[in-house]
């Protein structure tokens, strides 16, 4: 009975480092990379960069047809997404200002061609703006060769520094 009390995602510790969910929010959608983490084999995390587009709570990427990260994601749709949007070492100080986005969600390879080609036009739109007419025909000359996988997010928390936290302060 006492692990049906317990939350299903830890609270964050340092509450005062704690983002709001807007500032976590725009972080998603401004970043360039994002750190996926998936069941790797042998029980192994496995965890690769990748470059992603956000929307209503809905994180894609494309990938190969094949792979690790698939065969990652068919073993287990439970992953985690990290997109770091600062990170100043400050080498006297020891430390570094950091802000940063950590999404929890289940994945899946998208099945549906109209949500397949929404996402492949957000990344083209992300990526390579001002290029739509150039992005299609690459969708369509590369439509069978990659997936998309959609992150359905469950949860999701951002933290900074809380030297960022006390400059805002003062």
């Amino acid at each position: 009975a006492e692990a049906l009390d317990k939350p299903m995602f830890r609270n964050m510790r340092r509450k005062k480092q704690l983002l709001p969910a807007d500032v976590t929010e725009r972080i998603l959608q401004t970043g360039l990379v994002g750190v996926l983490g998936v069941s790797g084999d042998d029980d192994y995390p496995y965890v690769v960069p990748v470059n992603y587009s956000y929307e209503a709570g809905k994180i894609y990427f494309h990938s190969a047809n094949t792979g690790h990260k698939l065969d990652g994601i068919q073993r287990n749709s439970k992953v985690s997404f990290c997109v770091i949007d600062r990170d100043d070492i400050v080498p006297e100080e020891f430390t570094s200002y950091f802000r940063s986005a950590i999404a929890f969600g289940r994945a899946s390879i998208v099945t549906d061609e109209a949500v397949k080609q929404h996402a492949l036009e957000l990344l083209a739109r992300k990526y390579s703006p001002g290029l739509e007419a150039e992005g299609a025909v690459v969708i369509r000359d590369e439509w069978n060769n990659v997936s998309i996988v959609e992150i359905d997010i469950e949860h999701v928390t951002g933290k900074e520094a809380i030297e960022l936290v006390n400059k805002k302060a003062s």
